[in-house]
């Protein structure tokens, strides 16, 4: 019998384009490394908040450096990031509390769907996220309506809580939980260093047996 799977927690936020880029390499090696990935939908503004960091849009030079680093990095990694030209003064004050409650709903009541809704948010206005994952009009209302529940708001608000206590600044980050040591990795960068932490092969962002398709 082969040795059992190491885990793996992504901790992400729609908003967050660095957090799709970790989201989409971990989807493709996922069946490749000896791992099993759990996806944590977490709220970035609660972990900016608890840790006094600023998303780099409020820093001028840091947002001009963001765009051409997800430009460059969208490009190597394959994944198609597209900055709406609102998305600083519109999509940062707008935030994404509900959609991360959204995906959280999804985790807790359609855990099978929650990386392509996911994957949609970030693709698509998520109001056509889940129907263009597979979702039912039914499933997705039911899930919209839960969306201001206590038992969505409180899963959403512990998992970020979680985030923090592995040391979170900003996200994504992932968590490797290697026999009894718990590594904690921040950025969509150190999946090379998370390979050599796992003992397992790297082979680029994008490893020959994966089509992205996206």
């Amino acid at each position: 019998m082969g040795s059992v799977p190491r885990t793996l927690e992504l901790f992400y936020d729609v908003l967050s384009p660095y957090s799709w880029l970790a989201f989409e390499v971990l989807c493709r090696y996922k069946n490749i490394w000896n791992v099993s990935l759990q996806l944590q939908p977490t709220l970035i503004g609660g972990i900016m908040r608890d840790s006094g960091n600023q998303p780099p849009a409020m820093l001028p030079r840091k947002a001009v450096y963001m765009r051409s680093d997800v430009r460059l990095l969208s490009q190597h990694l394959q994944v198609p990031i597209h900055f709406p030209k609102d998305f600083f003064s519109v999509i940062l004050k707008k935030g994404s509390l509900t959609a991360m409650r959204f995906l959280t709903a999804v985790k807790m009541e359609h855990p099978e769907m929650l990386e392509k809704v996911s994957r949609e948010l970030w693709m698509r206005v998520w109001s056509r996220a889940a129907e263009k994952a597979g979702m039912s009009i039914e499933q997705a209302q039911e899930l919209l309506k839960r969306v201001s529940t206590p038992q969505v708001k409180n899963q959403l608000k512990e998992t970020t809580e979680a985030a923090c206590k592995y040391g979170a600044f900003g996200l994504p980050i992932t968590v490797a939980h290697l026999h009894d040591e718990t590594h904690m990795l921040f950025g969509s960068d150190r999946m090379e260093l998370l390979a050599y932490l796992l003992g397992e092969k790297w082979m680029g962002p994008v490893p020959p047996a994966v089509n992205p398709r996206l």
